[in-house]
């Protein structure tokens, strides 16, 4: 009787190393999980909607740290968004939640914020700051950032009427390499300095962020 119960215990074992040997069952085993799916098929609305918490309603933003979004180029929002996904902008948040975003989700979103309605920012300003900063802005600024930093077509974002400490916040960005800055922005910039010290940054803040 025992050894008529050690022949069944060898068999039950030898049936199961074959079947753990099988190797569609090894694969289901060691097959990553499926990766969570994304939102394809969803409307620009409801993609859009995700961004609300930060970029307030329709993308015009009530918080001074983040800039308002609405009619900006979808160029501009969709190079920008994807900067963030691809780690090429640094982030604290943007960057993670960009990754769950296909190449067509992005640009629906872009396409959505970009026909929005932008308002300027309701905040004070230094106004005797504000007449320097227009002067420096048509000297060394308006060729990019065109009509006093609110013209969207030439895709360099918008100034005019952002929030005050959000450019603040951007411009220490760029001075500490957290962002990159292109060559033709750099060298104004250095020459600005050079001449206008960073004060001459603030008031060009100052004079952005009076626009209505």
């Amino acid at each position: 009787m025992r050894l008529k119960l050690l022949a069944i215990t060898a068999l039950a074992a030898s049936v199961m190393v074959a079947c753990t040997s099988d190797p569609k069952v090894a694969d289901k085993a060691t097959a990553p999980k499926a990766e969570p799916a994304l939102l394809t098929g969803a409307s620009a609305e409801v993609l859009a909607r995700n961004c609300d918490g930060c970029h307030g309603t329709n993308g015009n933003s009530s918080g001074p740290a983040i800039p308002t979004i609405a009619g900006m180029s979808v160029d501009y929002l969709s190079e920008s968004m994807e900067a963030y996904r691809d780690g090429d902008t640094q982030s604290t948040i943007m960057g993670r939640i960009m990754k769950g975003y296909t190449e067509e989700e992005i640009d629906k979103i872009a396409e959505y914020f970009a026909a929005k309605k932008f308002q300027p920012a309701a905040q004070a300003h230094n106004a005797g700051q504000v007449k320097r900063g227009k002067m420096l802005h048509d000297k060394y600024c308006e060729k990019c950032h065109a009509d006093g930093g609110s013209n969207v077509e030439d895709d360099s974002g918008l100034l005019a009427g952002q929030w005050i400490p959000y450019l603040e916040y951007t411009m220490q960005d760029y001075a500490e390499g957290d962002r990159d800055m292109v060559k033709k922005m750099q060298k104004k910039l250095d020459a600005m300095i050079a001449k206008e010290g960073n004060s001459g940054v603030e008031a060009l803040i100052q004079y952005y962020g009076s626009q209505k």
